[in-house]
């Protein structure tokens, strides 16, 4: 039975990664930066075949704590920095957790034997720190895909930044060490939506899909998104999940970053259809999905089916 490691494996899709990897038969760690808080991971204990689950305490500044968590993993999944739209300070909270723990994971990962595959839970942020606005100088519904040039602005959210330059990190360590023992790959979806398999109140995912289903605005960005009917890019949760473990069980990939993305449409759009009433639009292809769709295999849902299964 192999082991996989899977950092941020109870966050809304840690948990559907956490529980695609136990279905498949694979030992699975997951780590909790606090053990205490059960309430965190909880939920996993109930997932099939959860006797193969272990759940360990790590932050990823931590090297020893990393080095135990690695140890004896054939796969490790990095999925340890959840959307965040709100904090205090963006340095503490945002910068040194994101690109600070990514050197010191690819650090700890190049002095571990019996790694085969690393796969790092990105952002369309990789690629467009504006997201979900366009990228600047580009059209709202102009089509982007991983050829695209990156753009990355200093007026972007600090969220979107770091995750921008956490990629060019592990962009980097790619180009220096040539001959690496195992594959990096790299994934990097939309806004996320779905259900949750949890009922943690700290997902921003979940909080988002219940504000644009009730149509409420509690700070000026929301309020914004409403007032001009932003377009949103969605994937939903579970194709996430099936993309992760296919780029974690697909060989001859190293080097790559797959855009994970269904279907663009205007949030009055999304708001309908949350509220199980068929949109006005029909739906846009701006971010493309071909690339994961021939290598990964990957089938996305349509939007109308990810956001009228939350209805439900």
């Amino acid at each position: 039975m192999k082991t996989i490691g899977i950092i941020g494996g109870s966050g809304f899709i840690g948990s559907h990664v956490t529980k695609k990897f136990l279905e498949e038969g694979y030992k699975v760690k997951v780590s909790a930066t606090d053990l205490s808080n059960t309430e965190k991971y909880g939920h996993l204990k109930n997932l099939p075949n959860a006797e193969n689950l272990e759940i360990l305490s790590l932050k990823v500044e931590n090297s020893e704590e990393l080095k135990n968590f690695i140890d004896g993993c054939t796969i490790l999944v990095h999925g340890g920095t959840p959307f965040q739209l709100d904090f205090k300070d963006a340095k503490t909270e945002l910068f040194d957790p994101t690109i600070e723990g990514t050197k010191n994971l690819l650090r700890i990962i190049n002095e571990t034997m019996g790694i085969e595959k690393v796969v790092f839970v990105a952002s369309v942020a990789a690629f467009n720190t504006n997201f979900p606005l366009p990228a600047g100088g580009m059209d709202v519904y102009e089509s982007f895909d991983e050829n695209t040039p990156a753009f990355i602005s200093k007026e972007s959210h600090p969220y979107a930044q770091a995750k921008y330059l956490a990629n060019k990190t592990v962009e980097a360590f790619i180009e220096d060490h040539k001959n690496l023992p195992f594959e990096i790959t790299s994934v990097s979806p939309v806004l996320v939506m779905g259900n949750s398999l949890s009922k943690r109140e700290d997902s921003t995912s979940t909080a988002l899909q219940f504000l644009i289903k009730n149509h409420i605005a509690p700070n000026d960005f929301i309020q914004g998104m409403y007032d001009s009917d932003m377009a949103l890019s969605i994937v939903d949760v579970e194709d996430v999940a099936d993309a992760i473990y296919k780029a974690a069980n697909t060989n001859g990939i190293h080097g790559k970053n797959y855009l994970l993305v269904s279907e663009t449409y205007p949030v009055s759009d999304v708001r309908s259809m949350l509220n199980k009433l068929k949109p006005k639009n029909n739906p846009r292809i701006v971010y493309q999905n071909e690339l994961a769709k021939t290598d990964l295999k990957v089938r996305f849902k349509p939007v109308m089916e990810t956001l009228n299964n939350y209805a439900t």
